[in-house]
């Protein structure tokens, strides 16, 4: 039986986009590369491009992030697809997004290929983008924003010994507000999620205590439904 679809087909294409977040100082960072070739030449956009034959979608997305940016090694997670018709003009291009999470001093950016530049920006204070970008980075913004309540995705921010405050100000980074203090750092004790080592870092003249993440104690308030209180 012929089906019952004869509609007008399009010629449909798929891309990946990335979204990197970092941390820098007080603010949240992305990562944006300076378009080398039409269309938006010269524009600032999220590292992708187009999936090649035989290519899964992540395979594609760290493979762009490696091209465009010299980034590689880095925490990745699906975000969204995005399919308006009008979103590129070289005709009906999806694109499948990516966020990815990534200390700034873990990686030194070359860009390459279809990009002229690849550099940080603070997300507060970041330039117009090209295609729906803008679209996807605010929508990567909250995923962030959110996924703080329920899980440890804030620690891949962050070296493997921290201060109270570095975690203080990726919070606060993140959030886009500040947190008091005292009652940051009451909820940390009653969770008992970091442990302290036997090291210290200067802080503001100071010697601060150094902690690790710990999972296992992550993993049993996870059991039992308790999320981060900030």
């Amino acid at each position: 039986m012929p089906s019952a679809d004869r509609g007008p087909r399009t010629d449909l294409q798929v891309t990946v986009d990335v979204v990197i977040f970092s941390i820098a100082g007080t603010a949240l960072q992305v990562l944006l590369i300076e378009r080398g070739l039409p269309p938006f030449e010269g524009r600032w956009a999220l590292p992708g491009g187009f999936i090649r034959e035989g290519e899964d979608l992540e395979q594609a997305a760290l493979r762009e992030l490696e091209e465009e940016t010299g980034v590689r090694d880095v925490y990745l997670e699906q975000l969204y697809t995005f399919g308006d018709p009008q979103r590129d003009p070289r005709g009906r291009v999806v694109t499948v997004a990516y966020y990815a999470l990534v200390a700034a001093d873990r990686t030194t950016l070359a860009a390459s290929t279809d990009a002229r530049a690849a550099r940080w920006w603070a997300v507060a204070e970041h330039p117009p983008l090209a295609f729906d970008h803008e679209h996807i980075l605010t929508y990567a913004v909250e995923r962030l924003r959110n996924k703080l309540e329920y899980t440890t995705v804030g620690f891949q921010l962050l070296p493997r010994r921290f201060t109270l405050s570095d975690l203080q100000r990726l919070y606060e980074a993140i959030l886009g507000r500040p947190l008091d203090k005292r009652n940051f750092r009451r909820k940390l004790a009653l969770l008992g999620i970091l442990k302290p080592v036997k090291a210290r870092r200067a802080e503001r003249g100071r010697p601060a205590q150094l902690y690790e993440f710990s999972a296992r104690e992550f993993s049993k308030l996870k059991d039992v439904g308790i999320i981060f209180p900030f």
